[in-house]
C-alpha cells in the first residue's frame, strides 16, 4: 500500500470523539430527560384538575336534574316511621333515612321529604324571615362612650342597667334578685339614643340586633307576632345580645277598644312583644333597649317593672352637653386656630347632637370646597347659618307625658 493511499483513507476516517464531547451530549440528554419530566408531572396534575371539575359539574347537573324536596316540619317518631307535615299543611307517616342522626330527630324540627316518597331526606336548620336576617346585626358596634357626649348621667344610667346584669351575674344571684331586663330611651329625634344602644353593646362585647318597630306591622294576621319571636331567638342563639328597638311608638301605642282590623293585628305583635319581655321563656343574656320620642303615646303595660324596669330621659343637650359634642366631632379634625368652641356652643341653643355633628360636616365641607387645610371661623358662620335654616320648627320634649 502507498502512501498516498494511507493518507486517503485517514481523510475519510471522522474523528473520535473527545471524553469532553460525551460528557456534554449526555449532560443535555439528562437536562432534557428531566425537563421533559417536569413537562409530564405538570400534564398530569392538569389532568388530575381538569377531572375533578369535570366531577363536580358532572355532580351539579345530577343535582340540578333531581326532583325538587319538599320541607315539612316533624311531629312525631313511631315505629314505623314519622310523622310530618309538609308546607302545604297535610300530615304524612313517612319513612326515614337511615343514615340521619335519630337524636337530632325532635319534634318541631324542618326537614326536607322527598316529593315522590315524602321520605325524610335530612335535617334542614331554623330558618328566619328575610326581615329578621336582613336586620341590623352588629358582632361588635364601633360607637364606644367616648364617641358620645354630654351624656354622663345617662351613659351612668343605662350602664347600671344594661351592662352590670352581663359583667356582674353572680352578685345578681347573691343578692337573689332578677336583672333588669330592658331600658326605654326617651327624647327628641336626633339626641344619641342609638348611637347610646350601640355604645353599650360595644362595652359589653354583645351581639347588636337593630330594628325600627314599623317593620314589625305586618299586613297579614300573625305575621308581626311571628317576627317578633324569631328575632328574639336569634338573639337568644347570639347570647349575649342586645335587642334595639327604634320608634317604640309603631308598635307600642295605647290599646283602644273601637280599633279596625290593621289596629287589632298591630296590637297583637305588642302582645307578642310583651310576651317575650315577661313570658314563660327567660331572656337571659338577652337585654332589650327600646327608643321613642313618643313616649305618652306608650301603652301602660310596656311600662310596668318588668318589662322595661327603668326609664332614661335624653334631653336637648345643654351648653355643656353641646361643648362635649363639638369637642367629640372635632377632636380629629383640623381648625383653625381661631375657632372658639365655647363660643359655638353658645350659639347652638336648643340643637340636637344629630344637628351639631351637621354643623361640623357642614363646615368640613367648606372648608374642602375653598381648598383650605383648616376649617375657618368664616366655615362654622356659614355652616351655622345653614343648618339654623334647615331645621324644621323648634324641637320640642314629649317626655313630660310619660309621667301625666
Amino acid at each position: 500500500m502507498t502512501a498516498g493511499s494511507d493518507s486517503k483513507r485517514s481523510e475519510d476516517t471522522p474523528p473520535h470523539p473527545t471524553v469532553s464531547n460525551l460528557q456534554n451530549e449526555i449532560r443535555d440528554l439528562s437536562e432534557t430527560a428531566q425537563q421533559l419530566l417536569t413537562d409530564k408531572l405538570l400534564l398530569e396534575s392538569e389532568v388530575s384538575q381538569v377531572k375533578k371539575r369535570a366531577s363536580r359539574l358532572e355532580e351539579e347537573i345530577r343535582n340540578l336534574r333531581a326532583p325538587p324536596m319538599i320541607i315539612g316540619h316533624l311531629q312525631d317518631l313511631t315505629e314505623d316511621g314519622a310523622i310530618v307535615r309538609s308546607s302545604n299543611g297535610t300530615v304524612f307517616l313517612v319513612s326515614v333515612n337511615p343514615r340521619i342522626d335519630s337524636s337530632k330527630l325532635v319534634s318541631g324540627c324542618r326537614v326536607a321529604l322527598n316529593q315522590d316518597t315524602l321520605s325524610v331526606i335530612e335535617i334542614l336548620p331554623d330558618s328566619w324571615d328575610p326581615l329578621v336576617i336582613t336586620s341590623e346585626i352588629i358582632e361588635k358596634p364601633e360607637v364606644s362612650y367616648e364617641d358620645i357626649g354630654g351624656l354622663t348621667e345617662q351613659i351612668s344610667e343605662i350602664r347600671e342597667t344594661v351592662e352590670l346584669s352581663f359583667t356582674n351575674r353572680d352578685d345578681f344571684k347573691r343578692f337573689s334578685i332578677e336583672p333588669p331586663k330592658g331600658v326605654l330611651l326617651t327624647g327628641p329625634p336626633g339626641t344619641g339614643k342609638t348611637m347610646l344602644a350601640k355604645a353599650v353593646a360595644h362595652s359589653t362585647n354583645a351581639v347588636f340586633l337593630g330594628l325600627v318597630a314599623s317593620e314589625l306591622a305586618q299586613k297579614y294576621i300573625g305575621e308581626g307576632g311571628r317576627l317578633v319571636r324569631e328575632i328574639f331567638d336569634l338573639a337568644r342563639k347570639k347570647a349575649p345580645a342586645i335587642v334595639f328597638i327604634d320608634e317604640l311608638d309603631a308598635i307600642g301605642s295605647k290599646r283602644l277598644d273601637g280599633a279596625t282590623s290593621g289596629d287589632r293585628e298591630v296590637q297583637r305583635t305588642l302582645m307578642q312583644l310583651l310576651s317575650e319581655l315577661d313570658g314563660f321563656e327567660p331572656l337571659e343574656d338577652v337585654k332589650i333597649i327600646a327608643a321613642t320620642n313618643r313616649p305618652e303615646l306608650l301603652d301602660s303595660a310596656l311600662l310596668r317593672p318588668g318589662r322595661f324596669d327603668r326609664i332614661v330621659e335624653i334631653p336637648l343637650p345643654d351648653e355643656d352637653g353641646r361643648l362635649s359634642i363639638l369637642r367629640v366631632h372635632t377632636k380629629n379634625t383640623p381648625l383653625s386656630s381661631q375657632i372658639d368652641l365655647k363660643e359655638i356652643a353658645s350659639k347652638t341653643d336648643g340643637f340636637s347632637g344629630a344637628e351639631i355633628k351637621s354643623l361640623v360636616v357642614e363646615a368640613g365641607v367648606s372648608a374642602i370646597s375653598n381648598g383650605r387645610k383648616k376649617i375657618s371661623k368664616s366655615d362654622f358662620s356659614k355652616s351655622l347659618e345653614k343648618v339654623t335654616d334647615g331645621r324644621n320648627g323648634d324641637v320640642t320634649d314629649n317626655s313630660s307625658g310619660l309621667y301625666d
